[in-house]
């Protein structure tokens, strides 16, 4: 495999695998929205292909001149891209990592404690909300019998610097930016609730290696350590000399990130080991405290 092609470019994650990519020499193909970052990309040494997700079309010609497809735009919620990129893809032999998401395993606790802890081989049983995510999820490795080598990656809380066009990751800047509004360190409830955490460099190299060495069908989950909402809030009061940390309400948790956000992204718990991904792709992340780079 020589040349991957990327969606979700000029996002946070995978913009960073592109960097971690063009670094082995890989050739690196973007599928951009729109003409915006184009020169930015190339420059970089990343080729563009401007056009949408959902033309299939577009998505056609783009897959059949890479050798594999690593997704990450908006990837997690999107049934009808992930359909057609299988589409696409059937009967090629080609390589296709999905990015997903960890809020599949919250269970709406609301700042409360939950201290399970997710492997590959315990079978999910979702919440209503994140149902449609592990159907996606179980729809990509199951596309293996059409001759795909299909393989599912999911992402705890990513922190640090990204190595592409967009350095912020998502859930600690949020925290961080209204605890500023605020005046204080903000948990919602107790802020009990546990959060497993991935360093986007690392997650970056996890990529590199499941496209190198995966077998078809595999599904990883990264982390490298955790955190409590509540412990966050903390580090972030001392780190920016704001108010001793403070809880608020689940529900301005809601009203701020919206449902999803709110209720899984900093109220529910999401604990998993990557123990599966350190054994068969001898992954090493080398960052384990997200309290360092906040």
């Amino acid at each position: 495999m020589k040349k991957i092609l990327i969606t979700g470019i000029t996002g946070y994650i995978g913009g960073s695998i592109a960097q971690k990519l063009l670094d082995k020499k890989y050739k690196v193909v973007g599928l951009v929205r729109n003409e915006v970052h184009t020169k930015e990309l190339n420059a970089a040494g990343i080729e563009t292909i401007v056009g949408s997700i959902h033309d299939e079309t577009v998505l056609q010609k783009a897959i059949s001149d890479a050798d594999a497809v690593i997704h990450n735009a908006d990837s997690a919620d999107d049934a009808y891209a992930a359909d057609s990129i299988v589409n696409a893809l059937e009967g090629t032999g080609k390589t296709f990592i999905f990015t997903s998401g960890s809020a599949i395993f919250g269970g709406k606790e609301n700042g409360e404690k939950n201290d399970f802890v997710f492997t590959e081989d315990f079978p999910l049983q979702p919440r209503l909300e994140m149902a449609s995510r592990v159907l996606i999820n179980q729809h990509i490795l199951r596309s293996t019998r059409k001759n795909i080598r299909s393989i599912v990656i999911v992402p705890t809380m990513v922190y640090g610097e990204g190595l592409g066009l967009k350095k912020d990751s998502i859930q600690l800047p949020a925290l961080i930016s209204l605890s500023k509004k605020k005046g204080f360190g903000i948990y919602f409830g107790k802020g009990e609730n546990i959060w497993s955490n991935v360093h986007i460099e690392d997650l970056a190299d996890l990529y590199i290696l499941a496209l190198e060495k995966s077998k078809a069908g595999s599904l990883y989950y990264a982390e490298n350590g955790a955190s409590t909402i509540k412990n966050l809030a903390e580090k972030i009061s001392d780190r920016y000399s704001l108010q001793p940390a403070r809880s608020v309400t689940v529900q301005e948790a809601v009203d701020t990130f919206g449902p999803a956000g709110g209720y899984f992204g900093f109220a529910s718990n999401s604990l998993c080991s990557s123990d599966k991904a350190r054994t068969e792709l001898q992954w090493k992340p080398q960052h384990q405290s997200i309290e360092y780079y906040i």
